[in-house]
């Protein structure tokens, strides 16, 4: 039947019970509230939704609201300097909209803890006026639309609220959002319904739900460190989990610590195109890997998504061409500095803006090499170079005139070449998560050393396991710092939200 056109009016709006704001200065106390007010109004449009067609043809809409939770003072007055975050620069009213209080339950409980002591004043917890589109009630997995065709001749769109892409952007990550006269200042880095589009893309991205996302996370181009992921994490869970408490694959597969196997046989036909593995502690603070493929399209993509969960820091693990002759193949790489020439941030993030460099994330990663390796002090150089890394879009950049390319990068003293680092690097500058690279010299085309197969299998049997064995034991090393030292003051602009 043809549903582009209704013959039917809606007559009125049907909504839950209104909602009396609450004030809180217990944070605990704040998301328990958040919590059922978020699970009463999608009750709320799920019911309406499994109702339809029982009781004839509706002659209403269904509409509930996402909590938000707010603070307002008036005081001018200076907060520890020493925080990147956890406080409001200036006297107003704060506010941001609140999707799957749940899922965030210890980030939103840190947050309004520091938000509370840090000002002396309570938040308060209300119906905000933003609507929860029907899709993003089902949660994860829900296919609405499909599930309604046979009951009704009305579109859904008529019904419920679907999600609105006009207002669901990066306009107060990118810090170029400016509330209207009279309107409250963000008081988070994303909306309700920017979070609930990236849980809904990361499900289908990576055949994991969001519930297993860790605070640390790799990435990597090449599915060699994932099975060395894996190979290490199920040792992990053998061995009693060694502070871990479950390992998790795609397809949600678990193995729980303690176990050998997972607790089903069950395994997806086919793998999504990034696949993630999480080895999972309490309080999201394991380790998350990703294999984002290759270019920075899918770079952009994964960390657009996973920025929403607000990990405490990402790293590069990839290969990469060395550019200089004085490299060897299976040396190291630590990125200082990033060219970029990928070319998908441009828009959001303009190529003149610097990328620093994070000491605690630099010095992590450079402390891990030497620990893997046995190489100290001077001697590390035998087999790290720390410089600029160029990201490109061009996967056969070395097909071209040799004379723009190479000279460009031998202007900007670039050290390596890859096609992800430098996207993810700024994806994390963007969204204020402390990141780093370390990356592995695969071939060198400028001086003839090309990775032939022969070559590249004896290269990825020696060096794949011991680069994995850096990456992780850096994760561990910056999960063992406190968030206050971690997340640093360098990725805050002037105007800033509270929520970290």
């Amino acid at each position: 039947m043809n549903k582009r056109i209704s013959s039917h009016s809606v007559l009125s709006v049907s909504t839950p019970e209104p909602f009396e704001p609450q004030f809180f200065d217990d944070p605990a106390a704040a998301v328990d509230c958040l919590e059922a007010l978020y699970e009463r109004n999608t009750r709320f449009l799920t019911e309406a939704f499994e109702g339809l067609g029982k009781n004839g043809v509706p002659l209403t809409r269904y509409r509930a609201c996402y909590p938000q939770v707010s603070i307002e003072t008036s005081s001018f007055g200076h907060v520890d300097s020493r925080l990147s975050f956890g406080y409001v620069s200036a006297p107003g009213v704060y506010t941001t909209t609140i999707t799957r209080p749940k899922l965030f339950r210890h980030y939103l409980k840190e947050q309004l803890g520091h938000l509370i002591r840090n000002h002396g004043l309570g938040v308060t917890v209300s119906e905000s006026s933003t609507p929860i589109p029907l899709h993003f009630a089902f949660g994860e997995g829900a296919y609405v639309e499909a599930a309604a065709g046979e009951s009704i001749d009305i579109p859904l769109r008529d019904l419920f609220d679907a999600p609105d892409l006009t207002t669901t952007d990066d306009e107060i990550a990118n810090g170029s959002y400016e509330p209207g006269p009279g309107e409250p200042s963000p008081l988070a880095p994303f909306t309700a319904q920017r979070i609930d589009y990236s849980l809904a893309r990361l499900s289908h991205y990576t055949a994991t739900s969001a519930n297993h996302f860790q605070n640390f996370v790799l990435f990597t181009n090449y599915q060699f460190y994932i099975d060395e992921f894996c190979a290490w994490a199920r040792q992990q869970m053998a061995e009693g989990g060694n502070g871990y408490t479950a390992f998790i694959e795609p397809g949600n597969i678990i193995t729980p610590a303690g176990a050998d196997k997972p607790e089903t046989d069950h395994t997806l036909a086919r793998l999504p195109q990034m696949p993630a593995y999480h080895l999972k502690k309490k309080g999201h603070g394991g380790i998350t890997m990703v294999n984002i493929g290759v270019g920075p399209s899918n770079a952009k993509t994964i960390t657009d998504h996973i920025a929403v969960l607000r990990p405490h820091v990402w790293l590069m693990l990839g290969h990469c061409a060395g550019l200089r002759n004085s490299q060897r193949l299976g040396d190291y790489v630590l990125a200082h500095a990033y060219m970029r020439e990928d070319h998908v941030l441009d828009d959001d993030l303009p190529v003149w803006i610097p990328l620093p460099a994070l000491a605690e994330v630099q010095v992590a990663l450079q402390d891990a090499v030497a620990e893997v390796t046995g190489y100290r002090d001077y001697d590390l150089k035998q087999i790290m170079r720390t410089g600029t890394v160029a990201t490109i879009d061009n996967r056969n950049w070395e097909l071209r005139d040799q004379r723009g390319p190479v000279k460009r990068l031998s202007q900007a003293r670039a050290i390596a070449l890859d096609m992800e680092s430098a996207t993810i690097a700024a994806n994390g500058f963007r969204f204020r998560v402390p990141y780093g690279t370390l990356l592995c010299v695969s071939d060198k085309p400028l001086h003839g050393e090309l990775k032939l197969p022969g070559m590249a299998t004896a290269f990825y049997r020696t060096q794949v396991s011991q680069h994995l064995k850096i990456g992780i034991l850096a994760l561990q090393k910056l999960a063992a710092m406190p968030p206050e030292k971690l997340h640093s003051r360098k990725l805050r602009s002037f105007y800033e939200t509270s929520f970290q």
